[in-house]
């Protein structure tokens, strides 16, 4: 993925709203865009084949 392990945690290390998509940190509870509680954790691998 990237080049440097500390770029690749500060690209992916995050959770994204199911709500409206904004990217927050890897401990929120709720989103910091629409304060939903909705969260998944953001894709580490590419979806694209």
């Amino acid at each position: 993925m990237a080049r440097f392990k500390e770029a690749e945690h500060r690209l992916l290390d995050k959770t994204v709203c199911m709500n409206c998509y904004a990217t927050n940190s890897k401990k929120a509870a709720r989103c910091r865009k629409c304060g939903s509680a909705d969260l998944r954790p953001k894709a580490k691998e590419s979806r694209k084949q």
